[in-house]
């Protein structure tokens, strides 16, 4: 557990009773939360076991509403914390100065769906599945999926450029955002596009926040691409007796021509906890099995689709799969996706841990996997990996286990940079899809020289002169 950092030793102002009466005029005094109970609840987000409560939680429903906010924030050095449905793993939305929690979820609506443009206008508080399943009434798809999207906010999407598994074929947050309004710390809303998918009219401010952590301005209505719902869709589970041997097999798979909607990777120790955790999946591991790959294809032509399944099968059998199974109907392939979600929920239901969120070329992948464990030996601790092994994307978890505070809390930060290092080795890089928040800023050096960084503190000086916008974050 954390408290909050001194906002004064930083420079910034304390809410006091002055601005508590401010902000009661600009939402009506139900709308501004400054007890306990409601502080300490949005001072923590997934992330480990930290808090930090703001000194007071506002929940707009308006853009000018935010604006008017965030104007008098600026004018009197208070800092803001985005707060969106705290589903993060890097600290986002933890307000390390006090100040003002700012809560958007009570910018719910999915304003338009237009299908003939195929997009759709939403405000950040919507959650991801009801944005989907409303899109897809109309037989569209928004394929980002995020293993937490029956809880995260469109916005907090954005603003960490959330991946999920779909991500393989159709794309990350990034590439279904055409157009953002956006609130400036100062106070000024801007539209940072258009809503056209094509667009060379000067910098691309719409990409800039995108992904910026609430750092540069305050979403509140986004409008986002959308694609036709494929038909079809079949999936298996493929079992390997070496770990890794199942990450050699995916890039196999794209050499090959095949692009899966979706490749997933769990090792033995992130099965055997899901299936603990997870009351109404049964799936039966034998002794052997240390790994599992869970692919999918989509499509409109079934027999297409059939080919492809066949190919890869043949694929996994060269490199040692010992068992394939298909999902005969819906609910098996609900079943093996909520295994395969559930598995972050069920690592940390079973201990005190950290996770990182690393990224390789997909070639690379057996690389890392293997000298993740041979650093876990080195530092004596245990982790368990899954992850988007189609994109390269594997989340470690570092179990904490019998670890003393000092190897927990000091001789571990060595290990995770050296994890970080082998990963910018092999050309990727400190974070996939969970962003930079807190917990991964000490160890930007790792990916960035000086001149990057001084770049990216020119750009946020740029945006937020005052420093108010989710300080200590990202950069």
């Amino acid at each position: 557990m954390n408290s909050n950092l001194h906002s004064e030793s930083a420079g910034y102002t304390r809410v006091d009773d002055a601005a508590i009466g401010q902000f009661q005029r600009i939402l009506g005094v139900e709308c501004v939360f400054a007890d306990t109970e409601t502080r300490t609840q949005y001072g923590h987000d997934e992330t480990e076991d930290l808090s930090y409560p703001p000194e007071v939680v506002l929940k707009p429903e308006t853009p000018n509403e935010i604006a008017d906010i965030l104007r008098y924030c600026h004018e009197r050095l208070i800092p803001v914390t985005p707060i969106g449905a705290r589903t993060g793993l890097s600290g986002g939305a933890l307000s390390l100065y006090g100040g003002v929690g700012l809560s958007l979820e009570r910018l719910n609506r999915i304003l338009n769906i237009d299908t003939q443009n195929l997009q759709a206008t939403v405000e950040p508080g919507v959650i991801t599945q009801v944005f989907q399943e409303a899109v897809e009434e109309h037989g569209l798809m928004y394929a980002p999926d995020p293993a937490s999207r029956g809880s995260c906010f469109i916005g907090g999407n954005i603003a960490e450029n959330s991946g999920g598994p779909r991500a393989l074929k159709y794309g990350v947050t990034k590439d279904f955002v055409l157009n953002l309004e956006v609130v400036l710390p100062t106070g000024e809303i801007i539209w940072t596009g258009a809503n056209t998918l094509k667009n060379s009219t000067g910098y691309n401010l719409t990409q800039l926040m995108v992904g910026s952590e609430g750092t540069l301005g305050i979403v509140t209505k986004a409008v986002m691409k959308l694609v036709p719902k494929p038909a079809h869709n079949m999936l298996m589970l493929v079992s390997f007796n070496s770990a890794e041997k199942a990450c050699e097999a995916v890039s196999a798979v794209f050499r090959a021509g095949i692009t899966p909607s979706a490749l997933e990777f769990m090792e033995r120790d992130a099965i055997d906890w899901t299936l603990k955790f997870v009351d109404d999946v049964s799936l039966p591991v034998g002794e052997e099995v240390a790994a599992h790959l869970l692919v999918e294809v989509d499509g409109n032509n079934p027999e297409q689709l059939m080919a492809e399944c066949e190919q890869i099968s043949a694929l996994m059998e060269e490199y040692g799969a010992t068992e394939i199974l298909f999902a005969d109907d819906e609910q098996q392939k609900n079943a093996l996706w909520k295994l395969r979600r559930k598995v972050g929920e069920a690592v940390k239901a079973h201990s005190v841990y950290k996770e990182e969120d690393t990224v390789v070329p997909r070639y690379a992948l057996p690389v890392l996997l293997k000298e993740v464990k041979d650093i876990g030996r080195k530092y004596g601790f245990q982790s368990v990996c899954y992850g988007h092994a189609g994109d390269g994307n594997l989340h470690v978890n570092i179990i904490r286990g019998e670890l003393s505070e000092e190897q927990w809390n000091v001789t571990l930060e060595k290990g995770i940079r050296e994890i970080f290092e082998l990963t910018a080795s092999l050309g990727g890089t400190i974070s996939g899809e969970h962003g930079i928040g807190l917990v991964q800023r000490p160890f930007l050096d790792v990916v960035f020289s000086s001149t990057h960084r001084n770049i990216f503190q020119q750009i946020k000086q740029a945006f937020d002169p005052n420093g108010i916008l989710n300080p200590g974050k990202a950069i």
